[in-house]
């Protein structure tokens, strides 16, 4: 029993819940914001008309580094300085270094954050065509606990 760690309730695994509360959140945000770049850059006046042109490539350009973008400050940025998302903050959750449970370290937030798109792109669409109970996985020495 000496060796047994006990767990905080603090340092508790959240609900998968709660994860993905937090993972959607932060989508729309970025997601929202790169729609309203987008709109922004498309938007051209013509003799007192206003028109939204969706064909042209600055549209999806500036509404892809816009979404990316944000992503990237609220992920890395405001999570090395905070320890939490916009996302994880209304969930009531904050990542943590998995061995000690200490500040996250800038380069690894960047690896958290790429293995975010790689998760996105790989394993929710088999998740949502097999019909599976696949959970968000932690990476990179990183993980989600509750505030």
């Amino acid at each position: 029993m000496a060796n047994q760690q006990r767990t905080s309730t603090r340092d508790a695994a959240p609900t998968q819940a709660r994860r993905v509360t937090a993972a959607v959140v932060d989508a729309l945000i970025a997601l929202l914001c790169g729609l309203t770049a987008g709109t922004a850059a498309g938007v051209k006046v013509v003799d007192g008309v206003v028109e939204l042109r969706p064909q042209s490539p600055a549209v999806w350009g500036a509404a892809a580094g816009a979404a990316i973008g944000l992503s990237f400050l609220n992920h890395v940025l405001l999570t090395f300085a905070t320890r939490t998302s916009l996302g994880k903050l209304i969930a009531g959750l904050r990542v943590v270094r998995a061995s000690d449970g200490g500040r996250p370290g800038f380069f690894r937030l960047i690896g958290r954050w790429l293995f975010g798109f790689y998760w996105m792109v790989v394993f929710v669409p088999i998740h949502l065509a097999t019909d599976s109970d696949v959970e968000q996985q932690d990476a990179v020495g990183l993980r989600i606990v509750r505030q």
